[in-house]
């Protein structure tokens, strides 16, 4: 197909929506490294799990088998409201970089929430509601999983209680505002609610907060009340498997247009946004099919696929949950007030995390949030959207790829995931635009604090 025949917009149509997630972990070649029971030591078992998750997302959790989950009708009915969203071609932005490559990206934004985090919040929430569960607790950072799932249990008419990291509760009030209007309440974490909030707080009064310990708060405030599960928006296995919906629509949007992309890009928090996009595309390369380059990109304050530990860690900072082999830089690592609060939490995605040590995720970068604002002004500039500061990430090394084909003069085609809107970042656009934005980067010897607190357990790899 000739070029002037792609659209700006690629869109599937509403039949055209999957009807079953894609679980990576069945085709990997090396299974992650078991969850442990934070007691025992020993794999967690769907006993260990019923008290904290619901019953069906332990099982999603634990299962390593099934290529495909069919998507429950009331959850494809909803995403019936958003979905399919539309894989874009960056015309303006190629023209701007004078570049030959192509570049698309992936829309999430088109919902209220601002994200992709929606696609596993109506997921989450179903399955709390389908089991007479009275409501949630989690955590949210820069807000939108949060925002996302006040929405969800508005929908199913579930108790929403949410846990923000503090810096971004005071950096984005108005995300609050959106939380408590589906229904929810709001908790800058820590908090003096939990007994685990209240020692965080003693130990260190003036801490900003952290994802880590938020996720400690929702945790016992889930397990100590009646009625209640916790729900997480990143890392679990189970939230990778509903975000494959995204990889797997922008693969067959582009499809339909002969297009397969050399090289996916995706900002790195958690792994949810990433792991969700490249899901399907990662089958091919386990598969030993062609395949695109794989390039995670986290900020330079929290960078822990770059200059974290593969090793055993727990996933809240208070010490309360499993533990899980990932790449991270300490439970305990309470990382810069960057704005990027979506992308501050201590651990990586286990999935993503084995995938990365065994080179099938081959890539992952770090960068400054200086220069992520800068590209992500220019990408609003010419594309007409205002981008989070967690999607500027992935915007900033897809310009800097696109650049390496303008001096090669090599053609490549470039997909990126959009996962959000910046209409709540506003606050941090206004110091990027007045000159006072600062890049923080950690030291070894702050990184070494979070590692050296790692915990020591003999006989287990």
């Amino acid at each position: 197909m000739a070029e002037k025949d792609i659209p700006y917009k690629i869109h599937l149509t509403e039949g055209e929506m999957p009807e079953a997630w894609y679980n990576v972990r069945a085709d990997m070649k090396t299974d992650h490294r078991p969850i442990l029971h934070p007691g025992t030591l020993q794999p967690v078992t769907e006993d260990d799990l019923r008290p904290v998750f619901c019953d069906e997302l332990v099982k999603q959790e634990l299962n390593d088998k099934d290529r495909f989950i069919e998507i429950p009708g009331p959850v494809r009915d909803f995403y019936r409201m958003y979905r399919p969203s539309p894989v874009v071609r960056a015309y303006f932005l190629e023209k701007e970089l004078k570049t030959p490559a192509k570049i698309y990206y992936k829309y999430e934004g088109g919902n209220t929430s601002g994200s992709h985090k929606l696609n596993s919040a109506i997921a989450q929430a179903y399955y709390a509601q389908a089991q007479g569960l009275k409501g949630v607790t989690t955590e949210t950072g820069a807000g939108q999983w949060g925002t996302a799932l006040s929405m969800a249990c508005g929908y199913f008419g579930l108790d929403c209680k949410v846990f923000m990291v503090k810096v971004s509760a005071e950096q984005k009030p108005y995300r609050k505002a959106v939380m408590e209007t589906y229904g929810a309440s709001v908790t800058p974490s820590p908090s003096e609610t939990t007994q685990v909030g209240r020692q965080i707080l003693a130990d260190d009064p003036n801490t900003t907060g952290s994802l880590g310990c938020a996720i400690s708060e929702a945790v016992e405030a889930a397990v100590t009340a009646e009625g209640y599960r916790y729900v997480l928006g990143s890392v679990l296995n189970q939230v990778l498997i509903h975000q494959s919906i995204v990889g797997l629509e922008a693969k067959a949007a582009l499809e339909k247009y002969g297009e397969y992309p050399d090289v996916i890009i995706g900002c790195a928090g958690g792994g949810s946004n990433l792991g969700g996009l490249m899901a399907p595309f990662m089958a091919d390369k386990l598969a030993g099919r062609a395949s695109p380059r794989f390039i995670a990109v986290e900020p330079a304050s929290c960078p822990s696929l770059t200059r974290g530990r593969f090793a055993y860690d727990f996933c809240d900072t208070g010490k309360v949950t499993p533990l899980a082999k990932m790449y991270t830089l300490g439970s305990s690592f309470i990382p810069a007030s960057n704005h990027a609060g979506g992308l501050r939490y201590h651990g990586m995605s286990p999935i993503l995390s084995q995938l990365y040590h065994d080179g099938y995720l081959d890539e992952a970068r770090a960068v400054g949030q200086i220069s992520v604002f800068e590209a992500a002004k220019l990408f609003a500039r010419v594309e007409g959207l205002l981008p989070a500061p967690e999607s500027a990430h992935a915007i900033r090394v897809a310009i800097d790829e696109a650049l390496k084909c303008r001096e090669s003069g090599e053609s490549r085609t470039i997909l990126f995931g959009l996962t959000g809107t910046g209409y709540f970042d506003l606050a941090a656009y206004m110091q990027y635009n007045s000159g006072v934005m600062e890049d923080y980067i950690p030291t070894d010897e702050d990184l070494k604090r979070g590692l050296n607190a790692l915990p020591a357990l003999p006989g287990v790899e």
